[in-house]
């Protein structure tokens, strides 16, 4: 069997977005989509655990996909921040689904062609 990275960049971006798109909508459920903002919960505890389980469950797509668990932690971390962001109002649905596909790609570069710039 072919590993989804060796299908190539696109293959690869596809899969990204697959992810993305089952974790950011069908599982994510009502309890998190309203509890992962501060505005939404019913309290600091709910909110933080709202949210971090929300980017746990993207992280694990990106580890499913990539094989990598840094990748995973970078997912974990800027998911984290992009829906903090659209919590507190600073953007709306579509740049936040851009900045979430921009960390997709971005992951697709560095798996594509490495993680240091070349000499």
């Amino acid at each position: 069997m072919i590993s989804i990275i060796q299908q190539g960049p696109l293959a690869l971006f596809a899969a990204f977005v697959v992810v993305h798109a089952l974790a950011d909508f069908p599982l994510q459920g009502e309890y998190l989509a309203r509890h992962k903002s501060r505005k939404g919960a019913d309290s600091r505890s709910d909110w933080l655990v709202a949210l971090s389980a929300h980017c746990v469950i993207h992280a694990g797509g990106v580890w499913l996909v990539s094989g990598s668990l840094t990748l995973a932690a970078v997912e974990l971390t800027l998911h984290g921040l992009t829906d903090l962001g659209k919590g507190e109002e600073k953007y709306g649905l579509v740049p936040d689904q851009l900045l979430h596909l921009a960390c997709k790609l971005g992951y697709v570069l560095v798996l594509t062609y490495g993680w240091s710039s070349p000499s």
